[in-house]
């Protein structure tokens, strides 16, 4: 296995750690990831967690434009100035920052979304609206009944 997929809602323990899934925590064993770089999504209310390759993917893409762009300048406030570097401790488990609070809403339990090549970090209720609301959005495209 090597892409991200699923969700699961895991507690926050009174250190302020919470468990990655395992299957989750497989993904990163797979790939020899022992530091994970997180930002604040671009879009949703969510910290994206991946390799630090994931990183490099955006800092290959600004350097493709002037450094001196609009486009270079905001996507560097977003993966820069909106990222850190976390590790897992020897459990497996996250350490629930206020980095992570601030931005998610996130208090007693955390959900973990697959998204392919990373994962993402919801407070529960939001990620269960906004996927109700994907679904939702998807439906006009879907089957339609004869």
């Amino acid at each position: 296995m090597n892409r991200f997929l699923s969700h699961a809602t895991n507690r926050i323990d009174a250190k302020g750690r919470v468990s990655v899934p395992s299957a989750f925590r497989a993904v990163l064993s797979d790939g020899g990831v022992r530091e994970l770089y997180c930002f604040q999504d671009f879009v949703f209310p969510a910290i994206s967690v991946g390799a630090p390759e994931l990183l490099d993917r955006f800092e290959k893409q600004m350097a493709a434009e002037d450094p001196f762009s609009d486009a270079a300048n905001q996507m560097s406030l977003l993966v820069h100035g909106g990222g850190v570097f976390v590790k897992l401790d020897p459990e497996g488990r996250l350490m629930v920052t206020d980095f992570i609070r601030d931005f998610t809403g996130i208090s007693t339990d955390v959900t973990f979304v697959g998204r392919g090549d990373h994962f993402q970090l919801w407070e529960p209720q939001a990620f269960a609206r906004a996927q109700a609301e994907a679904r939702e959005g998807r439906k006009p495209r879907g089957l339609r009944p004869e």
